[in-house]
């Protein structure tokens, strides 16, 4: 989780003039709405705004003021009480809040885990803004983008096409390792001998579906997929094959 503590004067300025927030109430002058930062995102993400995306406020209230902004891959209730006590209430998260894909809610009005991270949402006055389609809409993907900064891979980047990576001849244990240590990851799976020499690679760095990623996982030009997570029975075992 990243925090920010805002001033409505640096974040704002230059922001489109007189951006309407989802479902506005009245707000006192100078107040900076979570309904004004989305409609700052939209209109600087640099790409159309589609009318059909997952890309949308799934909790709380647009017309609530920012007092600061948590941006994280996952909502997770303990993202959530970790961004309410460095003071934010705007939550920017990649991935959905309320455990699929679409935030889809109906199936969970009773469930006790769903009310409770709901209740501390609501008595926070935060917002959960769920960011997905439209940063890997970015050309290069933002999520690709990002990945490769912070792994410092920005000079082994194929210029054609930023999944993918040309590196000094490497055993893969330490491969595994340095991807470890400079994300500050407790552990890391690997499936594969780990003397095998990497000098491409290519990445997948969300979900990784059987198609591409068995074509891909064939390809005799990469030595290593890398993923964020993909089915047991599909990648899994193909690649243990």
């Amino acid at each position: 989780m990243r925090n920010h503590q805002l001033a409505r004067r640096s974040f704002v300025g230059g922001a489109l003039a007189g951006a309407a927030a989802a479902g506005s109430a009245q707000q006192a002058p100078g107040t900076l709405t979570a309904g004004d930062l989305i409609e700052r995102i939209k209109s600087q993400v640099g790409v159309p705004w589609r009318d059909k995306t997952v890309d949308r406020i799934v909790a709380g209230n647009a017309a609530a003021a920012v007092r600061g902004v948590a941006c994280t891959m996952m909502a997770t209730l303990d993202v959530l009480r970790r961004a309410a006590a460095a003071g934010s209430n705007l939550i920017v998260t990649h991935e959905p809040t309320f455990y699929s894909h679409q935030d889809a809610v109906d199936q969970l009005a009773e469930d006790a885990t769903y009310r409770f991270k709901q209740e501390f949402i609501r008595a926070n006055d935060m917002v959960c803004f769920h960011f997905h389609d439209h940063w890997h809409a970015r050309r290069p993907d933002g999520i690709a983008a990002g990945m490769a900064k912070e792994l410092g891979w920005e000079s082994n980047m194929d210029p054609q096409n930023p999944r993918q990576f040309t590196f000094p001849p490497t055993p893969l244990a330490r491969f595994a390792a340095d991807i470890r240590n400079r994300l500050k990851i407790r552990w890391i799976r690997v499936l594969g001998d780990p003397k095998l020499t990497i000098r491409r690679a290519a990445a997948s760095w969300g979900y990784a579906s059987q198609f591409p990623g068995i074509p891909l996982f064939a390809r005799p030009d990469i030595d290593a997929l890398i993923v964020g997570e993909t089915r047991e029975w599909e990648l899994v075992e193909y690649a243990q094959d």
